[in-house]
Protein backbone atom coordinates (compact mmCIF):
# COMPACT_ATOMS: atom_id res chain seq x y z
CA UNK A 1 0.00 0.00 0.00
CA UNK A 2 1.06 3.47 -1.03
CA UNK A 3 0.72 6.60 1.56
CA UNK A 4 0.26 9.54 -0.48
CA UNK A 5 0.13 12.93 1.62
CA UNK A 6 -2.22 15.64 -0.68
CA UNK A 7 -2.74 15.04 -4.83
CA UNK A 8 0.05 18.00 -6.17
CA UNK A 9 2.89 15.27 -6.87
CA UNK A 10 0.80 12.60 -7.70
CA UNK A 11 0.78 12.26 -11.28
CA UNK A 12 -2.81 11.79 -12.70
CA UNK A 13 -4.06 7.94 -12.55
CA UNK A 14 -4.30 7.65 -16.40
CA UNK A 15 -6.12 3.83 -16.15
CA UNK A 16 -8.18 5.37 -13.17
CA UNK A 17 -9.20 3.52 -10.58
CA UNK A 18 -11.97 2.62 -7.46
CA UNK A 19 -12.53 4.86 -4.94
CA UNK A 20 -14.24 5.28 -1.72
CA UNK A 21 -14.21 8.61 0.45
CA UNK A 22 -14.36 9.05 4.56
CA UNK A 23 -13.25 9.68 7.66
CA UNK A 24 -12.88 5.63 8.74
CA UNK A 25 -12.35 6.11 12.25
CA UNK A 26 -11.81 2.92 13.78
CA UNK A 27 -11.60 1.30 10.39
CA UNK A 28 -14.13 -0.91 11.72
CA UNK A 29 -16.49 -4.13 10.44
CA UNK A 30 -18.31 -1.96 8.10
CA UNK A 31 -15.44 0.37 6.64
CA UNK A 32 -13.86 -3.43 6.03
CA UNK A 33 -17.22 -4.71 4.25
CA UNK A 34 -16.75 -1.40 1.95
CA UNK A 35 -13.02 -1.87 1.25
CA UNK A 36 -13.71 -5.45 0.14
CA UNK A 37 -16.94 -4.33 -1.66
CA UNK A 38 -14.17 -1.94 -3.70
CA UNK A 39 -11.67 -4.42 -3.64
CA UNK A 40 -13.80 -6.74 -5.61
CA UNK A 41 -15.04 -4.21 -7.95
CA UNK A 42 -11.30 -3.12 -8.37
CA UNK A 43 -10.03 -6.76 -9.40
CA UNK A 44 -12.85 -6.99 -12.50
CA UNK A 45 -12.19 -3.97 -13.59
CA UNK A 46 -8.46 -3.70 -13.24
CA UNK A 47 -8.12 -0.75 -11.47
CA UNK A 48 -6.12 0.29 -8.15
CA UNK A 49 -8.27 0.74 -5.05
CA UNK A 50 -7.69 4.19 -3.65
CA UNK A 51 -9.46 5.21 0.21
CA UNK A 52 -9.04 9.08 0.32
CA UNK A 53 -9.45 10.26 3.70
CA UNK A 54 -9.12 13.75 5.38
CA UNK A 55 -6.70 14.89 8.19
CA UNK A 56 -7.39 16.15 10.61
CA UNK A 57 -10.89 14.78 10.77
CA UNK A 58 -13.58 17.68 9.85
CA UNK A 59 -15.70 17.78 12.85
CA UNK A 60 -12.27 18.15 14.45
CA UNK A 61 -11.56 21.09 12.41
CA UNK A 62 -14.79 22.68 13.21
CA UNK A 63 -15.77 21.82 16.68
CA UNK A 64 -12.11 21.49 18.11
CA UNK A 65 -11.92 20.42 21.73
CA UNK A 66 -16.07 19.62 21.28
CA UNK A 67 -15.73 17.52 18.77
CA UNK A 68 -16.62 13.59 18.60
CA UNK A 69 -13.70 11.52 20.80
CA UNK A 70 -11.24 9.53 18.32
CA UNK A 71 -11.43 6.63 17.86
CA UNK A 72 -8.04 5.57 15.73
CA UNK A 73 -5.00 8.40 15.34
CA UNK A 74 -3.71 8.80 11.58
CA UNK A 75 -1.23 6.10 12.27
CA UNK A 76 -3.43 3.98 13.69
CA UNK A 77 -5.64 4.11 10.58
CA UNK A 78 -2.74 3.49 8.07
CA UNK A 79 -1.81 0.58 10.11
CA UNK A 80 -5.24 -0.67 9.66
CA UNK A 81 -5.20 -0.09 6.25
CA UNK A 82 -2.55 -1.78 5.11
CA UNK A 83 -3.56 -4.99 6.66
CA UNK A 84 -6.21 -4.67 3.65
CA UNK A 85 -6.97 -4.56 0.21
CA UNK A 86 -5.77 -1.52 -0.68
CA UNK A 87 -3.04 0.13 -3.24
CA UNK A 88 -3.24 3.85 -2.51
CA UNK A 89 -3.91 5.97 0.89
CA UNK A 90 -4.33 9.51 -0.21
CA UNK A 91 -4.38 11.87 2.57
CA UNK A 92 -5.80 15.14 2.29
CA UNK A 93 -4.98 17.76 4.70
CA UNK A 94 -8.31 19.75 6.09
CA UNK A 95 -7.84 22.98 6.67
CA UNK A 96 -10.20 26.45 5.94
CA UNK A 97 -9.05 26.21 1.95
CA UNK A 98 -10.76 22.71 2.32
CA UNK A 99 -13.39 23.56 3.70
CA UNK A 100 -14.19 26.44 1.22
CA UNK A 101 -13.42 24.38 -1.47
CA UNK A 102 -15.84 24.37 -4.22
CA UNK A 103 -18.19 20.79 -4.40
CA UNK A 104 -18.30 21.02 -8.16
CA UNK A 105 -14.15 21.52 -8.43
CA UNK A 106 -13.62 19.13 -5.61
CA UNK A 107 -14.87 16.06 -7.87
CA UNK A 108 -13.29 17.61 -10.92
CA UNK A 109 -10.41 18.51 -9.83
CA UNK A 110 -9.65 15.87 -7.27
CA UNK A 111 -11.77 12.69 -8.65
CA UNK A 112 -11.68 13.28 -12.23
CA UNK A 113 -8.51 14.86 -13.40
CA UNK A 114 -6.14 13.23 -10.45
CA UNK A 115 -7.62 10.04 -9.48
CA UNK A 116 -9.69 9.52 -13.14
CA UNK A 117 -12.22 7.92 -10.90
CA UNK A 118 -14.42 4.70 -12.64
CA UNK A 119 -16.15 3.97 -9.75
CA UNK A 120 -16.81 5.39 -6.57
CA UNK A 121 -18.62 3.24 -3.43
CA UNK A 122 -19.49 6.29 -0.70
CA UNK A 123 -22.38 6.67 1.94
CA UNK A 124 -25.55 8.14 0.59
CA UNK A 125 -25.14 10.86 3.71
CA UNK A 126 -21.34 11.66 2.65
CA UNK A 127 -21.40 15.59 2.47
CA UNK A 128 -18.54 17.34 1.27
CA UNK A 129 -17.17 21.14 -0.37
CA UNK A 130 -18.17 24.32 0.93
CA UNK A 131 -21.22 24.42 3.11
CA UNK A 132 -21.54 20.93 2.68
CA UNK A 133 -23.49 21.19 -0.56
CA UNK A 134 -21.86 18.33 -2.53
CA UNK A 135 -23.62 14.95 -1.52
CA UNK A 136 -24.46 11.81 -3.13
CA UNK A 137 -26.90 13.21 -5.35
CA UNK A 138 -24.68 15.87 -7.09
CA UNK A 139 -22.03 12.57 -7.15
CA UNK A 140 -24.61 10.84 -9.01
CA UNK A 141 -25.14 13.33 -11.42
CA UNK A 142 -21.23 14.14 -12.30
CA UNK A 143 -21.09 10.28 -12.56
CA UNK A 144 -23.05 10.40 -15.38
CA UNK A 145 -21.28 13.54 -17.19
CA UNK A 146 -17.76 12.40 -16.49
CA UNK A 147 -18.26 8.46 -17.24
CA UNK A 148 -18.09 7.19 -13.48
CA UNK A 149 -20.09 4.98 -11.62
CA UNK A 150 -21.44 5.78 -7.88
CA UNK A 151 -22.33 3.40 -5.91
CA UNK A 152 -23.30 3.52 -2.42
CA UNK A 153 -22.39 1.80 1.00
CA UNK A 154 -24.47 -0.91 2.86
CA UNK A 155 -25.21 -0.55 6.43
CA UNK A 156 -23.42 -3.27 8.04
CA UNK A 157 -25.12 -4.96 10.98
CA UNK A 158 -23.56 -6.65 13.96
CA UNK A 159 -26.78 -7.89 16.47
CA UNK A 160 -29.19 -5.89 14.59
CA UNK A 161 -26.80 -2.80 15.47
CA UNK A 162 -25.73 -1.08 12.56
CA UNK A 163 -21.80 -0.62 13.00
CA UNK A 164 -20.83 2.98 13.21
CA UNK A 165 -17.99 4.66 14.58
CA UNK A 166 -20.33 6.76 16.95
CA UNK A 167 -21.60 3.22 18.47
CA UNK A 168 -17.96 2.22 19.76
CA UNK A 169 -17.50 5.27 20.71
CA UNK A 170 -20.77 5.02 22.92
CA UNK A 171 -19.94 1.42 23.96
CA UNK A 172 -16.44 2.45 24.83
CA UNK A 173 -17.33 5.09 26.82
CA UNK A 174 -20.04 3.30 28.76
CA UNK A 175 -17.11 0.34 29.25
CA UNK A 176 -18.73 -2.19 27.05
CA UNK A 177 -15.51 -3.03 25.87
CA UNK A 178 -16.90 -6.83 24.49
CA UNK A 179 -19.51 -5.11 22.36
CA UNK A 180 -17.03 -2.72 20.80
CA UNK A 181 -15.02 -5.42 19.80
CA UNK A 182 -17.86 -7.35 17.89
CA UNK A 183 -18.20 -4.10 15.90
CA UNK A 184 -14.57 -3.27 15.35
CA UNK A 185 -13.47 -7.28 14.51
CA UNK A 186 -10.57 -6.64 17.13
CA UNK A 187 -9.92 -5.60 20.57
CA UNK A 188 -9.88 -1.89 20.78
CA UNK A 189 -6.14 -0.64 20.84
CA UNK A 190 -3.76 2.45 21.53
CA UNK A 191 -0.51 2.79 19.94
CA UNK A 192 2.23 5.09 21.01
CA UNK A 193 6.07 5.33 21.77
CA UNK A 194 6.82 4.96 25.14
CA UNK A 195 7.51 8.32 26.54
CA UNK A 196 9.34 9.31 29.82
CA UNK A 197 7.06 10.46 32.67
CA UNK A 198 7.87 11.54 35.95
CA UNK A 199 8.66 7.97 37.37
CA UNK A 200 5.98 8.30 40.19
CA UNK A 201 5.00 4.74 39.73
CA UNK A 202 8.44 3.45 40.34
CA UNK A 203 8.28 5.24 43.78
CA UNK A 204 4.80 3.61 44.99
CA UNK A 205 6.20 -0.16 43.18
CA UNK A 206 4.10 0.01 40.00
CA UNK A 207 6.82 1.57 37.29
CA UNK A 208 4.51 2.46 34.12
CA UNK A 209 4.95 2.84 30.44
CA UNK A 210 3.55 6.13 29.28
CA UNK A 211 2.33 6.64 25.90
CA UNK A 212 0.64 10.27 25.39
CA UNK A 213 -2.90 10.38 23.96
CA UNK A 214 -2.40 12.69 21.15
CA UNK A 215 -6.41 13.26 20.57
CA UNK A 216 -8.40 16.39 21.36
CA UNK A 217 -10.81 13.47 23.45
CA UNK A 218 -10.40 9.87 24.03
CA UNK A 219 -13.04 7.62 24.28
CA UNK A 220 -11.72 5.57 27.06
CA UNK A 221 -11.27 6.88 30.62
CA UNK A 222 -10.34 4.81 33.56
CA UNK A 223 -9.06 1.43 34.75
CA UNK A 224 -8.13 -1.51 32.19
CA UNK A 225 -6.87 -4.72 31.99
CA UNK A 226 -4.67 -4.97 28.82
CA UNK A 227 -2.44 -6.47 27.23
CA UNK A 228 0.70 -5.03 25.53
CA UNK A 229 2.40 -5.94 22.20
CA UNK A 230 5.50 -4.70 19.89
CA UNK A 231 8.29 -5.93 22.36
CA UNK A 232 10.19 -8.76 21.71
CA UNK A 233 7.43 -10.19 19.59
CA UNK A 234 5.25 -10.95 23.47
CA UNK A 235 2.06 -10.65 23.96
CA UNK A 236 2.83 -8.95 28.42
CA UNK A 237 -0.33 -8.60 30.01
CA UNK A 238 -0.77 -5.70 32.60
CA UNK A 239 -3.45 -3.28 33.96
CA UNK A 240 -3.62 0.38 32.59
CA UNK A 241 -5.09 3.94 33.43
CA UNK A 242 -6.41 6.15 30.97
CA UNK A 243 -6.59 9.48 32.03
CA UNK A 244 -5.05 12.81 33.89
CA UNK A 245 -3.95 11.10 36.89
CA UNK A 246 -6.00 12.99 39.71
CA UNK A 247 -3.89 11.70 42.51
CA UNK A 248 -0.37 12.09 40.74
CA UNK A 249 -1.03 15.80 39.55
CA UNK A 250 -4.59 16.31 38.27
CA UNK A 251 -3.46 18.01 34.60
CA UNK A 252 -5.38 18.40 31.50
CA UNK A 253 -2.95 16.09 29.37
CA UNK A 254 -4.47 12.51 29.31
CA UNK A 255 -2.00 9.72 29.65
CA UNK A 256 -2.21 5.76 29.13
CA UNK A 257 -0.29 4.34 31.77
CA UNK A 258 0.27 0.54 31.56
CA UNK A 259 2.32 -1.39 34.24
CA UNK A 260 3.57 -4.64 32.88
CA UNK A 261 3.22 -8.08 34.70
CA UNK A 262 6.18 -9.54 35.79
CA UNK A 263 8.39 -7.16 33.56
CA UNK A 264 11.47 -5.14 34.31
CA UNK A 265 12.95 -4.13 31.03
CA UNK A 266 13.47 -0.05 29.44
CA UNK A 267 11.17 0.31 26.58
CA UNK A 268 11.21 4.01 26.13
CA UNK A 269 10.61 5.37 22.38
CA UNK A 270 9.91 1.53 21.39
CA UNK A 271 6.61 1.98 19.34
CA UNK A 272 3.86 -0.54 21.20
CA UNK A 273 0.26 -1.09 21.04
CA UNK A 274 -1.94 -1.77 23.93
CA UNK A 275 -4.97 -4.03 23.56
CA UNK A 276 -8.16 -3.28 26.31
CA UNK A 277 -10.04 -5.85 27.51
CA UNK A 278 -12.36 -5.14 30.31
CA UNK A 279 -12.98 -2.05 32.27
CA UNK A 280 -11.92 -2.34 36.00
CA UNK A 281 -13.20 1.10 37.46
CA UNK A 282 -13.47 4.66 36.91
CA UNK A 283 -10.27 6.79 37.35
CA UNK A 284 -10.58 8.33 40.89
CA UNK A 285 -8.67 10.62 42.95
CA UNK A 286 -7.32 9.31 45.72
CA UNK A 287 -6.36 10.98 49.35
CA UNK A 288 -3.05 10.23 49.35
CA UNK A 289 -0.39 8.05 47.57
CA UNK A 290 -0.49 4.94 49.71
CA UNK A 291 -4.50 5.16 49.35
CA UNK A 292 -3.79 4.31 45.35
CA UNK A 293 -0.92 2.00 46.03
CA UNK A 294 -3.14 -0.09 48.12
CA UNK A 295 -5.92 -0.04 45.04
CA UNK A 296 -3.80 -0.55 42.49
CA UNK A 297 -2.95 -3.88 44.32
CA UNK A 298 -6.45 -4.89 44.52
CA UNK A 299 -6.54 -4.04 40.67
CA UNK A 300 -3.66 -6.06 39.82
CA UNK A 301 -5.83 -9.22 41.39
CA UNK A 302 -8.70 -8.15 39.76
CA UNK A 303 -6.85 -7.76 35.95
CA UNK A 304 -4.93 -11.08 36.25
CA UNK A 305 -7.73 -13.05 36.95
CA UNK A 306 -9.84 -11.46 34.29
CA UNK A 307 -6.64 -12.04 31.80
CA UNK A 308 -6.60 -15.70 32.75
CA UNK A 309 -9.83 -16.29 30.89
Amino acid sequence: MRLIRGLTHLKPLLDGCVLTVGNFDGVHTGHKKVIEKLAAKGKSLGLPVVVMMFEPQPLEFFLADNAPSRLTRLREKVIQFKSLAVDKLVIIKFNQATANYNAENFITDYLVDKLNVKHLVIGDDFHFGKARRGNFAMLTEKGLEYGFNVESTDSFFVNQHRVSSTLIRDALGQGELVKAKMMLGRDYSVCGRVAHGNKRGRTIGFPTANILMFRRNTPITGVYAVTMTGIDDREIQGIANVGTRPTVDGGKRVILETHLFDFNQEIYGQYVEVFFKKKIRDEVRFKSLNELQVQIKKDIIVAKQILMH
